[in-house]
């Protein structure tokens, strides 16, 4: 079914809202880990992310509290315990749940990650999400990890009002999903001048 809503109430704009609170951006994630060595094997190991903070958790010192830098200074953490042990198991979704998380690939090195979870012996599903291309797999504890390349080099600080626009041709367009043409015609009509990436095909289904 098509999206074509124009409810003030769902409106989508790259524009603050009027609301008491502004924020400033991301600081922090925190998710409940498995053990310190496995937490260690995926996210710093195979995934590149520095360890750069390591300290009890300051709520339950019984835990140990690990900060990982992503990559741009935004920083997720884990409570681990070395008495928990992993469960590669998929989770199980429901309200309230993490869905998965999603971390950014330089468009130059996706090929070469995707051969590295290769070589790591980790699943994957690879996908063209129409505005972005994207590898799926899972960390140790069963959580998707989305490992995300741009199609586009967008600035950080216009990505917002690149998708509000690409949501306003894709709605135009009477599209289900955005398409490269939507964000094509939102860069041009923001004076963007963008070439698109060497990115490899990939199927454009739904799943993860």
């Amino acid at each position: 079914m098509t999206d074509t809503s124009t409810d003030a109430a769902s409106e989508v704009t790259a524009e603050r809202p009027d609301s008491p609170i502004r924020l400033a951006g991301t600081d922090h994630i925190t998710l409940i880990g498995s053990n310190e060595a496995d937490t260690l094997a995926y996210y710093r190991d195979l995934l590149g992310m520095p360890l750069v903070l390591r300290q009890p958790n300051l709520d339950d010192p019984s835990s140990t509290h690990l900060f990982f830098d992503t990559g741009d200074g935004r920083i997720l953490t884990f409570f681990v315990s070395d008495d928990r042990p992993s469960n590669p198991n998929p989770q199980r979704p429901t309200v309230g749940a993490v869905h998965h998380l999603a971390f950014s690939v330089a468009p130059e090195r996706f090929v070469e990650t995707r051969e590295a979870l290769d070589a790591a012996g980790r699943g994957y599903n690879e996908f063209d999400r129409g505005v972005f291309h994207s590898l799926y797999t899972r960390d140790h504890n069963g959580l998707v990890i989305e490992l995300a390349t741009d199609k586009y080099d967008i600035p950080d600080d216009r990505r917002g009002e690149v998708l509000a626009a690409t949501q306003r041709h894709r709605v135009a367009d009477g599209a289900e999903y955005a398409q490269e043409e939507h964000m094509e015609a939102a860069l041009e009509e923001l004076g963007l001048d963008s070439e698109p990436y060497d990115l490899p095909d990939a199927p454009t289904g739904a799943g993860v």
